[in-house]
C-alpha cells in the first residue's frame, strides 16, 4: 500500500516555488474557464470530458489550499491497516469488522484484503446509519417535550 501512496501522492508542500506559482495560475484559469475544456499536448488538442475537468478542478483547488492529493483507484485492493488507517479505527478493530462480514473482504494468501470501494459503502451505510438514529433521538426527544421543560431563567 505504501508503494501505491508514494507514487500516487502529490505534496504542495514539496513544490519549489515555480510550481507553487503555476498551481495559483492553473487554479485561476480554471475557475474562470467557459466553454469546453480541452488539453493541448504538443500542436494536438483533445477535449476532456465534462467529469474529468471537474475533478481537475478540484485537484488544483485543494494542492493551492495547500492539501496533499492521493488517487488511487476505488479497486485499489488495502491491507488491514491501511483500511484501518483509512477508517480512522485501530487495526483489531478493523479485524473484528471484517470477521462480523460488516465490510467485504479477500484473501491474498493468508492475509486480508479490503477493496478502496468497500470501505467507502461501509462508511456510507454506518453514516446513513447515525443520521437515522440521531434523527430517531431527536424525535423522542420532541416528543417527550423535554424542550418545554427548561427553565426559563437558564443563563446558558
Amino acid at each position: 500500500m505504501s508503494a501505491t501512496l508514494d507514487k500516487n501522492r502529490l505534496d504542495p508542500s514539496q513544490f519549489n516555488e515555480q510550481d507553487q506559482a503555476s498551481v495559483e495560475r492553473l487554479n485561476t484559469f480554471l475557475v474562470g474557464s467557459h466553454g469546453r475544456p480541452c488539453l493541448r499536448v504538443n500542436s494536438e488538442e483533445f477535449e476532456l470530458p465534462e467529469p474529468l475537468f471537474k475533478l481537475m478542478k478540484r485537484i488544483v483547488l485543494s494542492l493551492k489550499e495547500g492539501k496533499p492529493i492521493i488517487l488511487i483507484p476505488e479497486t485499489e485492493s488495502l491491507t488491514t491497516q491501511a483500511a484501518a488507517d483509512f477508517l480512522g479505527v485501530s487495526r483489531p478493530f478493523l479485524v473484528e469488522l471484517l470477521n462480523q462480514n460488516k465490510i467485504p473482504h479477500h484473501r491474498v494468501g493468508t492475509h486480508r484484503r479490503v477493496y478502496l470501494k468497500d470501505l467507502h459503502g461501509f462508511m456510507r451505510e454506518r453514516d446513513r446509519t447515525r443520521r437515522e438514529a440521531l434523527d430517531k433521538l431527536g424525535d423522542e426527544i420532541e416528543k417527550a417535550d423535554f424542550y418545554e421543560k427548561l427553565p426559563q431563567d437558564d443563563a446558558r
